[in-house]
């Protein structure tokens, strides 16, 4: 997958630019595309990502790794800042990327953060379709940012570091390409993700603060209830970033299936370690039958 792999700028809108790598199928049939979006601070290069993609490149789809704006490198590409509400341009790359399948089915697969864009993506549909967007699917979607975000910092010191380490460097990835514009210098020097979230806030002169910028993608209780598209969510009640109760306390919808595991960690689901993930056969199956039918 990685070797057949076509680096690709995507439109994402209003001079938007997000970067991605297709790679299609060389010999045999296509069953359809298949885009993944990874999580906060992750890249189209993440293991996980890698993991699936390789995992249904395999299975005869082809494969579309998105980048988020300022993740993968791509901090060049676009004057503002990335931040978790861009619905927006995320949706229409998501869009322009489906009309590589030609007419073929096309599957959207996000990670934590890129779960709950999968989500948005999702909710869209009623209003702003993708005509070959068939079913979502969502490994440990972040449903509530500012509980996770307080989570992050509160659990395991490794957890906060990583996060903050990873942040950090695309802070300053983002000030080198834009130097004119940017100086978090003063800021970085905050410990915890909350600090640095409300530290960074006065360059988001479009939010009124950290709880109403976080409000724009909580999408717990009944935000999920006008869904109308098939979306699958995969979370596990050991998660130290997202609380189970988010997931149980969604509103029903007949478009909408969890499937609550004792045991996963955060985007984890090993069985059997390190031979693969339980989340991709499980997809692998729910796609199968849709071909069947």
């Amino acid at each position: 997958m990685a070797s057949a792999a076509r680096e690709m700028i995507v439109d994402g809108g209003n001079g938007v630019r997000l970067l991605g790598y297709h790679s299609r199928q060389p010999l045999q049939p296509v069953k359809g595309l298949i885009i993944l979006l990874h999580g906060w601070e992750g890249s189209a290069d993440s293991t996980y990502i890698l993991s699936t993609g390789r995992f249904f490149y395999r299975r005869g789809y082809d494969i579309f790794r998105l980048n988020l704006r300022d993740h993968g490198g791509s901090h060049h590409l676009n004057t503002e800042l990335f931040h978790g509400a861009l619905t927006k341009e995320t949706a229409h790359a998501v869009s322009r990327v489906a009309r590589l399948s030609e007419g073929r089915p096309c599957y959207l697969v996000g990670y934590s953060l890129g779960g709950n864009f999968a989500l948005r993506i999702a909710l869209r549909q009623a209003d702003t379709p993708i005509d070959n967007l068939r079913q979502v699917f969502c490994i440990s979607p972040a449903l509530d940012p500012y509980k996770s975000t307080l989570a992050i910092d509160a659990g395991l010191p490794v957890y906060r570091r990583y996060f903050m380490a990873k942040w950090k460097r695309s802070l300053r990835a983002k000030q080198r390409c834009f130097p004119a514009l940017y100086d978090f210098d003063a800021i970085l020097h905050h410990t915890t993700c909350m600090g640095l979230t409300e530290a960074i806030m006065p360059y988001y002169t479009e939010f009124g603060g950290y709880r109403d910028y976080f409000r724009l993608y909580t999408l717990t209780g009944d935000r999920l209830a006008p869904l109308a598209m098939p979306a699958t969510i995969f979370a596990s009640a050991d998660d130290p970033v997202v609380p189970a109760e988010d997931y149980r306390n969604l509103s029903a919808n007949g478009f909408l299936r969890i499937s609550l595991q004792q045991r996963g960690g955060h985007c984890g689901f090993l069985d059997p370690f390190p031979h693969g993930c339980w989340h991709e056969r499980q997809i692998a199956e729910t796609l199968a039958l849709a071909e069947e039918r």
